[in-house]
């Protein structure tokens, strides 16, 4: 009922608010033009005259709107606190007693980049289902592929959703070594123009991209909001990811979700950017292989993502253009939150460069070192945290491997790494896999 009422006063607000200037125009051009020619006048159909009227008539007509304006802006004020109520209502007592926060007039567009997954219902049903704002959190579908199903599914949310349509469909012309490839130059291809439509036709300054075949959790949204004035005030960070590589239900701390990280290592799969990023990215878009290419230094430039301890994530999609690498081994068992975190009544300060950087460091080389043996076998358990100190390539992916911990690097950085440093949980104990303490920076040979 409550929903019911706020629609139709927002509506008459938008009615009464184009009757008002309609009228407004009417009186403008009916009445006489003040120390003018009346009807009676002979000069009244003078050129210079109606010319002096025209003017006249189109500057008060301005300045007529421009008080109007803050009208319209009251309108969509109340419009978006009448949302709020009606979803506090049907949230219970403990949405409606939480605060508003500054960061919540922001609009963040959700990006589903889709091609042929029907599955894509998953994706969708989940993301509508969790978004607390329509205004604030469009959610936009672009398809690529041209699969009819997958049309069908998007098109049968209707306006609950925005569905734009990737339009070159052709093959892509690409190195002969690289004809099996042929899909990832497609995504790519695709990529470049969705978020061309998000930054350059819709104007967007920011956007979450999220794929057809990811599933988020209650607190997906309130997740970006509260981390997105982070991102833009901090010239160190260039993104913020729902992901995390090493999120294994066995390794993460299901006691502190939430418990945030910065990492060198970009994870995509639910992620944050801004439009000045793409200004940066878009010249030069590479034609095939994206992710591994923003991972390259030259795109990193010593900056870094935001990511969650609990994986606010998870792909359901084994089947795609990889061919189920890493699915069965290890993505399927990524643990997806389930409860919700108010983020954006918690202080993010932490997460600053300048105060992350000496609150870790001393954190992780302050646990004492221990072998892996040791940690395998169980041993020291009454050290609490720990740190295993590898010294090189080798001993890195050796030490991985045997910990659970993903032992592949994209220009020298570990996945979920910061600063050459990956924290999780072994049986129960926080780990840190650290290089020495006069670690200087990463090898992108380590590849």
């Amino acid at each position: 009922m409550l929903k019911k009422q706020s629609a139709g006063l927002v509506l008459w607000g938008a009615i009464l608010f184009v009757a008002w200037n309609a009228l407004l125009l009417f009186f403008f051009w009916a009445r006489p033009l003040p120390g003018g020619p009346s009807s009676e006048d002979p000069f009244a159909d003078d050129p210079a005259s109606l010319t002096r009227r025209v003017i006249r008539l189109a500057q008060e007509a301005e300045t007529e709107l421009e008080r109007q304006q803050g009208l319209l802006q009251q309108i969509r004020k109340h419009s978006v606190l009448w949302s709020r109520r009606h979803q506090a209502a049907t949230a219970g007592p403990a949405a409606v007693s939480r605060p508003t926060p500054a960061s919540a007039v922001s609009v963040l567009p959700v990006l589903v980049i889709a091609c042929d997954r029907s599955t894509v219902r998953r994706c969708l049903d989940k993301l509508l289902h969790y978004r607390p704002s329509a205004e604030q959190f469009p959610i936009i579908v672009s398809q690529d592929c041209g699969h009819k199903a997958t049309a069908q599914v998007i098109a049968s949310y209707g306006n609950a959703i925005m569905h734009i349509k990737q339009p070159d469909l052709s093959s892509v012309p690409v190195p002969t070594e690289h004809r099996k490839f042929q899909g990832y130059y497609k995504i790519a291809r695709h990529y470049r123009w969705a978020l061309s439509q998000i930054f350059r036709t819709f104007k967007y300054q920011a956007a979450v991209v999220v794929e057809d075949d990811l599933e988020v959790a209650p607190d997906f949204f309130e997740y970006f909001q509260a981390t997105y004035p982070l991102l833009r005030t901090d010239p160190s960070l260039w993104c913020v990811s729902a992901w995390n590589d090493n999120g294994k239900e066995q390794m993460v701390d299901a006691t502190r979700p939430d418990l945030l990280y910065r990492t060198d290592f970009f994870p995509g799969l639910g992620w944050l950017l801004l439009a000045e990023l793409w200004d940066e990215l878009e010249p030069k878009w590479p034609k095939a292989f994206w992710d591994d290419w923003m991972r390259q230094p030259e795109q990193r430039r010593d900056r870094a993502c935001l990511r969650p301890e609990i994986s606010r994530t998870m792909t359901f999609g084994r089947k795609g253009v990889s061919q189920g690498q890493f699915f069965d081994q290890h993505l399927k068992f990524i643990k997806l939150n389930q409860g919700f975190v108010p983020f954006t009544q918690l202080n993010l300060s932490y997460l600053k460069r300048e105060a992350y950087d000496q609150d870790f460091s001393a954190q992780v080389y302050a646990a004492p070192q221990v072998q892996v043996e040791e940690l395998k076998g169980n041993q020291k358990q009454e050290l609490g945290e720990v740190r295993v100190q590898y010294t090189g390539r080798d001993s890195f992916r050796a030490f991985a491997k045997a910990l659970g911990v993903m032992d592949d690097l994209k220009s020298g950085v570990p996945r979920a790494g910061y600063r050459g440093i990956v924290s999780f949980l072994f049986r129960g104990r926080r780990v840190y896999l650290a290089p020495p303490q006069d670690w200087t920076g990463y090898d992108p040979s380590w590849s």
